[in-house]
């Protein structure tokens, strides 16, 4: 699909929100939406405001957009697509449904689409200001309800668990405005609202050896960086003052190679209103993310609907997810590896749930573990296929000649498979038995990545 040239991002918001409006009145609506942090508050926010319009519809949240779901959809509905679907408009454009889609993915589709598919995405504007599916599912809630403090926070948890917070631009800003919101400066280890012994030993962002699944070890760096426990227990992180925040990057620094990347790990703590308490984004980010890991997605999508019942059950899941995030981490580190010029390919077979694999890539990817642009490629069983997630280390990485999501797109166009993602984070699914002549394409296509770099 070539770029819109009628007009701005805000133009298109605009015309996509009235046209929603106008012709899904009195039908019903079912929301399908992606089962990671961003998805969830994509499907909340816009639940939200079916609520208010007191529209009828449904949710499903999905690891992937299968072929076969698509097919699937009943006839008559109106189909919201939240932070998916770029990827799936070959089957999409086939559907006699009524098609709306929010998302912020690469779209490598290149036909007209049909007039019943609406799609709202940042790649298809000249000037599009990239920003989470979340941000963008808010701006059109917004365009047809109004200002939502509550919406503009599960925005920002969303923005944050897409790791977009470095990128925000003038639309995002305004959705910043919006929200109930506390910015502090700080080092990025969460929740900073909670004892930093804690904080530090549930760490896996950066992974710290030593420190990160220990709490003695926690304790020892504490004492390293002259942090005092005191008779009501250790500071959180948003309580230290500026020579304390010091201490402890030092303390980190020296326990981590490439300790030179630690700067990345310093920057804006975004705190919100959450259950009239001022909370970490990056904590209920993780919270959401864990329970659609652990197989539940519903309860993520309750607990920002403002469900009691959900959080008590969200909080328990989150302490046994971030135990398996933790075991998983540290399983990755004693596994054999595949190591190229510039690239690591980690294959866990069935030692790590293919719902995590993900993230232990991204934790990977923004650890101070390996150099920047070095490509992370990790691979984990789910039944008899292989999910695989691929990050470029070093999220400010300005070169970006070398693109995840065409490499996955060309592997899987070669031994089939489903890919997506972006140019620095992309990922697919493919058949087990395909397993060693997929490591051999990917590794021939990142030798030849790297020379071109």
């Amino acid at each position: 699909m070539s770029k819109n040239k009628r007009g701005d991002m805000i133009a298109q918001i605009t015309n996509f929100a009235n046209k929603f409006q106008e012709l899904s009145d009195k039908k019903e609506i079912i929301v399908i939406s992606h089962f990671d942090t961003d998805g969830i508050t994509s499907a909340a926010i816009f639940g939200k405001l079916l609520k208010k319009l007191d529209k009828k519809f449904s949710f499903r949240i999905v690891k992937s957009l299968e072929p076969e779901l698509i097919q699937s959809l009943p006839e008559g509905r109106v189909i919201v697509f939240l932070d998916l679907a770029s990827g799936s408009l070959e089957y999409i454009s086939k559907l006699s449904n009524l098609v709306f889609i929010i998302d912020h993915h690469e779209i490598s589709y290149k036909e007209t689409l049909p007039e019943n598919v609406n799609i709202l995405n940042p790649h298809l504007y000249p000037d599009g200001e990239e920003m989470s599916g979340s941000c963008l599912t808010y701006l059109v809630s917004r365009e047809i309800g109004k200002k939502d403090s509550s919406a503009a926070n599960l925005a920002i948890i969303g923005m944050v668990g897409d790791i977009m917070e470095k990128k925000i631009g003038p639309l995002v800003n305004t959705i910043l405005k919006d929200a109930d919101l506390t910015i502090k400066r700080g080092f990025l280890i969460y929740p900073s609202t909670r004892p930093l012994n804690k904080a530090l030993e549930y760490c896996s962002t950066p992974y710290i050896p030593g420190v990160t699944g220990d709490g003695l070890g926690a304790c020892t760096l504490l004492r390293e960086a002259g942090i005092t426990f005191t008779s009501k227990g250790y500071k959180s992180l948003i309580e230290l003052n500026e020579e304390e925040m010091q201490k402890l990057v030092t303390a980190i620094a020296l326990r981590v190679p490439n300790h030179e990347k630690m700067s990345e790990f310093v920057g804006n703590l975004f705190l919100v209103k959450f259950f009239n308490r001022l909370e970490d984004a990056r904590e209920l980010s993780a919270l959401v993310n864990a329970c659609s890991r652990m197989g539940e997605s519903n309860t993520a999508l309750l607990l920002c609907m403002g469900n009691e019942t959900a959080k008590k059950n969200a909080e328990s899941i989150y302490i046994k997810y971030k135990q398996s995030l933790i075991e998983a981490l540290n399983q990755i580190h004693s596994n054999p590896k595949i190591q190229g010029k510039q690239y690591v390919i980690m294959n866990a077979q069935d030692k790590i749930q293919d719902t995590i694999i993900g993230t232990v890539a991204s934790i990977l990817s923004m650890s101070a573990l390996y150099e920047e642009g070095t490509v992370i490629i990790t691979m984990a069983y789910n039944k008899d296929k292989i999910k695989v997630s691929s990050r470029i280390c070093g999220r400010e990485k300005k070169d970006e000649s070398m693109n995840l999501k065409e490499i996955m797109d060309g592997i899987t166009g070669m031994i089939g498979g489903e890919s997506g993602g972006h140019k620095l984070a992309a990922g697919c699914v493919i058949s087990k038995e395909k397993e060693e002549a997929f490591i051999e394409l990917v590794k021939k296509k990142l030798d030849i990545e790297v020379v071109k770099v």
